[in-house]
C-alpha cells in the first residue's frame, strides 16, 4: 500500500506494507508512480518518502515470482526505471528517510531522491549474492562512483551490508542520524525547503543532474550556472531575496 498526505506544500509518500518490509510488487510500483503524479499535480514545494515498520524497502516483492517465467524487463525496464526517472525529475526538492533494509529497488528509490537522511540502523548493499541475480535499480552506478570498483565488487561478491553510518561516511548519502530522530529531521528539512526559494532549488537540481549525467567539466558547469542565475533574476523570489537582504528582514519566498 502506498499512502500520500499533502500538508502545507509538503507531500509525504509512505510505503505502507510493513509485514513484507515494504517490498514492491508490480502494483505497488505503479501506485508509487501515481502518488508522485498526484503530488506533482498538486504543486507541492517539497516531498518526503519514507517507509512504515522495520525497513524502508527490502526491494522487489519476489514472494510469488516464478523464476522460470519472470518478466524481468517488464518489471525493471517498463515499471521500475520509468518510476525512478519520474522521481528524479520531480519538480521540487525531494527527501527520503532510509532505515532498516534499503535494498534492490529500495536502494534505487533512494538514488532517485535528492536528499537522503539515513538511520544508524540502515542496511545498504547488494543482497543478490544469495539469489543468483545482479544488483539493479542504479546500484552499480552509485557504488562505483562513490566507492570505486574494488569496494563495489567486494559488496556484491560477499553480500555484506553497510550500516547507515558507514554508508554516509563513504559518501553514499547525505546525513546519518539516530533512529529516533531521522524522521523528524527529514520532515523538518523538507518543510524548510518548501518555504524556501524553490525555483532556485529546482535550478540547482537540474544543474546537478546534468553535471552527473553528462559528466560536465568546470567551465561548462559555470556557463550553465550563469544561465540559470540570469533566468532566476526575473523571478519574484530573486527580487524578494535581494530586497529582504537590503532591508535586513527575513525573506518570504513563494517558489516563483
Amino acid at each position: 500500500m502506498i499512502d500520500l498526505v499533502i500538508d502545507d506544500d509538503v507531500a509525504t509518500v509512505v510505503l505502507n506494507a510493513p509485514s513484507k518490509l515494504n517490498a514492491l510488487d508490480e502494483r505497488a510500483v505503479s501506485d508509487l508512480g501515481e502518488a508522485y503524479r498526484e503530488a506533482e499535480a498538486a504543486g507541492v514545494r517539497a516531498l518526503v518518502l519514507r517507509g512504515e515498520g522495520r525497513a524502508f524497502c527490502a526491494g522487489r516483492d519476489i514472494s510469488a515470482v516464478d523464476p522460470r517465467a519472470d518478466d524481468v524487463i517488464g518489471y525493471l525496464g517498463e515499471l521500475v526505471t520509468p518510476l525512478l526517472q519520474r522521481m528524479s525529475r520531480f519538480p521540487a526538492p525531494t527527501f527520503a528517510v532510509a532505515h532498516g533494509a534499503c535494498l534492490g529497488v529500495g536502494l534505487g528509490l533512494l538514488i532517485a531522491t535528492d536528499v537522503v537522511y539515513v538511520a544508524e540502523s540502515a542496511k545498504i548493499g547488494s543482497p543478490f549474492a544469495a539469489l543468483g541475480a545482479a544488483l539493479d535499480s542504479g546500484g552499480h552506478a552509485l557504488f562505483v562512483e562513490r566507492l570505486g570498483a574494488h569496494r563495489t565488487l567486494d559488496l556484491i561478491y560477499t553480500g555484506r551490508l553497510m550500516s547507515g553510518t558507514e554508508a554516509v561516511s563513504a559518501g553514499l548519502f547525505s546525513r546519518v542520524l539516530p533512529d529516533d530522530e531521522v524522521i523528524s529531521a527529514t520532515t523538518d528539512a523538507a518543510a524548510a525547503a518548501a518555504h524556501g526559494a524553490t525555483a532556485a532549488f529546482l535550478a540547482s537540481k537540474q544543474l546537478v543532474a546534468r553535471i552527473r549525467d553528462e559528466r560536465l567539466g568546470l567551465w561548462d558547469s559555470i556557463g550553465m550556472e550563469n544561465a540559470a542565475q540570469a533566468a532566476l533574476s526575473s523571478t519574484d523570489d530573486y527580487r524578494e531575496g535581494f530586497a529582504a537582504f537590503q532591508q535586513k528582514r527575513r525573506p518570504e519566498f513563494r517558489g516563483r
